[in-house]
C-alpha cells in the first residue's frame, strides 16, 4: 500500500492557496492509489518548538547520557524522521512569507534534517539518504517566481535534494493578490496538477 506524506504550512486555513493546490493533488492521487494511504503532517495547525541550542545539545548528548527532557526533544525528531521514511510520495504545501518559506515549516525542517540519518557525509559532500519523490505547491500574493526575490522555490528544491528527495514537480499560483492574473496562475497550476496524472 502507497503512502503520501501530506506537509501543509500555510497559516491561512481552508483558504490557502497552495493548500487549495495540494488538495487537487491529493484527491488525484488518492483516486490514482485507491489503496493508499495519506498522512497529513499539518505544522500550521501543530507547529514545532523551534531549533534553539537546547535541541542541538540534545542531539549532540550521547543517547545513554541524555536527560528526560533531551529525550524527548529527541523523540520529536525521531518520529518525523520515521514518518517521512516510511512514506512513498511526499507532498510539500508552502506560501511565500516574506520571500520566503513560514518559519513553522523551517522548524519542521530542522528536526528532519540529521547527519546520519537523513543525510550523510562524505569525502564527496553530503549525500541524502531519503530516496523518494516530491511534490511542491506554492503560493504567493505576487509573481516572485524565476525572479531575484524568489527565496522560497529554489530553496525547497535545495532542501528536499539535500535529503535525497527528487523532486518530480513544482505547482506555482503566483499573483494571489492580483486579482484576474493570479486567478489565471491558480486555474493554470491547477491544469498542470491534472496533466500529471
Amino acid at each position: 500500500m502507497a503512502t503520501l506524506l501530506r506537509i501543509d504550512s500555510s497559516a491561512a486555513g481552508d483558504n490557502s492557496k497552495s493548500r487549495q493546490l495540494a488538495n487537487e493533488f491529493v484527491e488525484k492521487w488518492q483516486a490514482a492509489n485507491p489503496e493508499g494511504q495519506v498522512i497529513v503532517r499539518d505544522v500550521n495547525a501543530n507547529p514545532l518548538p523551534h531549533f534553539t541550542s537546547e535541541t542541538l545539545a540534545a542531539l549532540f548528548t550521547p543517547e545513554a547520557e541524555r536527560t528526560p527532557a533531551q529525550k524527548d526533544i529527541v523523540t520529536i525528531g525521531d518520529e518525523l524522521i520515521e514518518e517521512l521514511e516510511n512514506a512513498d510520495v511526499v507532498a510539500v504545501s508552502a506560501p511565500v512569507y516574506n520571500f520566503g518559506i513560514p518559519s513553522t515549516l523551517k522548524a519542521y525542517f530542522d528536526y528532519i534534517s540529521r547527519a546520519g540519518r537523513t543525510f550523510k557525509y562524505t569525502e564527496n559532500g553530503p549525500v541524502g539518504l531519503v530516496k523518494k519523490d516530491a511534490y511542491v505547491f506554492t503560493a504567493s500574493g505576487s509573481f516572485l517566481s524565476g525572479t531575484a526575490m524568489d527565496h522560497q522555490t529554489p530553496y525547497l528544491k535545495t532542501f528536499l535534494g539535500f535529503l535525497g528527495l527528487t523532486v518530480k514537480e513544482t505547482f506555482i499560483a503566483g499573483g494571489q493578490s492580483m486579482g484576474e492574473p493570479g486567478e489565471e496562475a491558480f486555474t493554470k497550476a491547477k491544469n498542470e496538477i491534472a496533466a500529471a496524472f
